[in-house]
């Protein structure tokens, strides 16, 4: 009888044991437990060790860190009717265990879902130029759509970039022709005030020649000069005004 009752004390122990270091745990830095009491939840452990009661309480444990998701291509239409091909980088992360693990069944794979649905819904809300020119805006867009449907899963997106996006062929071809026909106009502009700019210096420059006795016929004789040193040729060229005035009062004079 002895012996029986060592071999029931022996057991006792060993089971007492095994069900208190089953029921003893440790909480990384980034994880939270959230304890469950015959199927109530009873509260959220932090970082650190915890003890559960034996048979009466269980732990769900939850990563707090943030989790980097590439979501799949998306084939969806603008809203100008343009089909394109699209994807996305997903920065996210769960904030309130409790609610992560209450709420929803698989919290990873709600947010995924959420968020590739957002993105075709964001997409169909802009025009392609919009997508090309402002990414920022749908980016902020997007994460606004997402952050309204996770927040109530206790989870919240850190951050969603669009990664590539994927235009037909024949709008590509457009869009390039657009481009170059934005670059020509804008040389056509430049062009067109550079003469202008030069046409206002000119006649400013002939207004001041007109208004200085001589300044004309000293341009000509310095054009005349620069011709000739350029082409290395003979110039004939007529007497001054100047002159030609000043020899005929002369002559009028001697009369």
């Amino acid at each position: 009888m002895f012996e029986a009752f060592s071999w029931f004390t022996l057991v006792a122990v060993v089971l007492f044991l095994v069900l208190a270091l089953q029921s003893f745990g440790i909480n990384q830095e980034y994880q939270r437990g959230v304890v469950f009491r015959l199927g109530r939840l009873v509260e959220t452990k932090g970082p650190g060790w915890f003890w559960l009661i034996p048979l009466v309480e269980r732990v769900v444990k939850i990563d707090q860190r943030v989790i980097t998701f590439a979501l799949a291509t998306q084939e969806t239409v603008t809203r100008d009717g343009v089909a394109v091909k699209i994807n996305a980088v997903l920065w996210f992360r769960a904030v309130d265990a409790a609610k992560v693990v209450t709420t929803v069944e698989n919290w990873t794979s709600a947010v995924i879902q959420a968020a590739e649905t957002g993105l075709r819904d964001a997409i169909g809300q802009s025009e392609l130029d919009l997508i090309l020119k402002d990414r920022t805006s749908i980016n902020k867009r997007l994460l606004e759509l997402l952050d309204t449907t996770v927040r109530q899963w206790g989870v919240t997106v850190d951050a969603v970039e669009i990664k590539d996006l994927d235009i037909p062929e024949q709008m590509q071809r457009a869009i390039a022709r657009e481009a170059e026909a934005i670059r020509e106009k804008r040389a056509r502009i430049i062009k067109a005030e550079g003469e202008f700019e030069a046409s206002q210096k000119l006649a400013e420059a002939a207004r001041t020649i007109g208004e200085v006795p001589g300044a004309l016929e000293l341009r000509r004789l310095q054009t005349l000069s620069e011709i000739g040193v350029e082409h290395n040729s003979t110039i004939v060229a007529m007497f001054p005004t100047e002159l030609l005035e000043a020899a005929q009062r002369l002559g009028r004079g001697k009369e």
